[in-house]
């Protein structure tokens, strides 16, 4: 019984210890280049020189100079409880950007914030990239100095072998030793214990199946936490289609193409006729001339050529229907490269031509970017009608996106913190004037400042997970 208590005893302190010594590692060196994009880059300009939603980040510590450096942690971590306190700084960036309120980052600490603020002040100097303040580690609190800031995978695995052969070789001395101690007593000595034995037995099996369940139960809450959070997801589109261009250059409404957003639940794909209400004028793409758009005409069943849509095109044979878009694309290419070698010309027609053959007659297949877990519940007609919500406050400057990714990170935490800070716009809104009357008498009265989503009910889990 001595024996096993003191191997399971050994294992657990060595578990343990390799869990928090991981932990400490991992905690060790925060990425202020990813904690930024993770938490300011939605609403800061990433030049840090340039306003966006909010101010120029740049010469952000000297702006706080003049306050203990827990002020500016604490401004970060919740500007509102600030500004209601009174704090000098906080109310004059206030005066300057309200209504517009800053998200609270509770969960930021003071080793995260310097690393933001070293990251900003790399990019906005244009030194680069910058070494975060040294951790605190034990050796610090003993006056050992300063100590590596993080450990390599390659030396926890190390670290992991060399502690496993000290434990079984503990174990075996307390075997040894127990053995000595039973002869020297004059009693029945327990038949010492081999190798496959100690490795076999019932605490290193339950240990083995504790770490097994621990680590299991770790990773898949992890993994769920994660589902379908891809912020920064950019997938290849089956055509080359920029937002920049259509959103950005020709200012085309958002909600012209997604026209879902204003009325019902999902944003919509706009269908491909949606794009020939533009396109059948619109002959010729301003960056991949006619490639991109023949790809359209093939799935809507326009004829380029004639200007007109292909009648009993779903029974058309599929040489007939190449034949026409080839046409097409060799004198539209060869009118845009007048000049170029015959060879070269062919070449590039008939690359042109193999791109578009999947498209005939078939439907376009985009890619899906955001992408929300089954069991949360968001409608974009609530947000984008009742709640005067910009479609750039969730999915970045689309505008200047020429390809789109996933701007935000779309996690719980995330929403809720929107619902928590977000002021609901009552005035000129005839939805909440006429649903929350009592509200609107309360803002016109004085009484409050402003009624954010979590007053009218925005942090109900039934909201979402009903």
């Amino acid at each position: 019984m001595m024996i096993r208590s003191l191997i399971t005893s050994l294992l657990l302190t060595f578990f343990l210890g390799f869990s928090s010594s991981t932990l400490w590692a991992q905690e060790a060196t925060p990425d202020g280049k990813a904690l930024f994009k993770a938490n300011c880059a939605s609403c800061h300009n990433k030049d840090m020189k340039n306003k966006l939603t909010g101010p120029a980040l740049g010469g952000t510590e000297e702006r706080w100079a003049d306050y203990p450096k827990e002020d500016l942690y604490e401004w970060i971590r919740n500007s509102q409880k600030m500004i209601s306190d009174g704090h000098p700084k906080a109310k004059e960036l206030w005066a300057e950007w309200a209504p517009t309120v800053m998200t609270a980052f509770p969960n930021l600490t003071d080793a995260d914030i310097d690393a933001i603020l070293c990251y900003i002040n790399g990019v906005y100097t244009g030194e680069g990239p910058c070494a975060p303040p040294p951790s605190i580690t034990s050796n610090d609190v003993a006056g050992g100095g300063a100590a590596d800031s993080g450990t390599s995978p390659a030396m926890m695995l190390l670290l992991f072998g060399v502690l496993a052969v000290f434990a079984v070789v503990l174990a075996r001395i307390v075997s040894n030793l127990n053995h000595m101690t039973a002869v020297q007593a004059g009693v029945e000595a327990p038949p010492r214990q081999s190798l496959v034995e100690l490795l076999t037995s019932k605490p290193v099996i339950g240990f083995v199946i504790f770490a097994a369940v621990i680590l299991g139960g770790y990773t898949t809450v992890n993994n769920a936490i994660d589902m379908g959070r891809q912020q920064n997801y950019a997938p290849e589109q089956p055509i080359k289609f920029s937002h920049e261009t259509h959103a950005g250059i020709h200012q085309i409404d958002c909600n012209y193409c997604h026209d879902g957003a204003r009325r019902s639940k999902h944003a919509t794909i706009p269908a491909v006729n949606t794009c020939m209400n533009c396109h059948t004028a619109v002959k010729v793409g301003s960056e991949y001339g006619t490639e991109e758009l023949t790809k359209i005409y093939a799935s809507a069943g326009w004829d380029p050529n004639t200007g007109q849509y292909i009648e009993n095109y779903e029974d058309m044979p599929a040489d007939t229907a190449k034949a026409i878009f080839a046409k097409w694309i060799d004198e539209t290419y060869r009118a845009e490269n007048d000049g170029k070698k015959e060879s070269a010309i062919t070449r590039e027609v008939n690359r042109q031509v193999e791109g578009v053959l999947p498209f005939i007659n078939q439907p376009i297949v985009w890619e899906r970017i955001h992408n929300l877990p089954d069991h949360a519940y968001f409608n974009h007609a609530q947000h984008v009608t009742a709640g005067e919500v910009e479609c750039q406050d969730c999915h970045g400057k689309v505008e200047e996106m020429e390809v789109v990714v996933q701007y935000s990170p779309l996690s719980m935490g995330w929403c809720i913190n929107c619902h928590r800070e977000t002021a609901v716009q009552f005035e000129g809104n005839d939805y909440y004037t006429k649903s929350y009357q009592q509200y609107h008498k309360d803002l016109q009265s004085g009484n409050v400042d402003k009624i954010t989503v979590e007053d009218i009910g925005g942090l109900e889990c039934q909201k979402c997970h009903y």
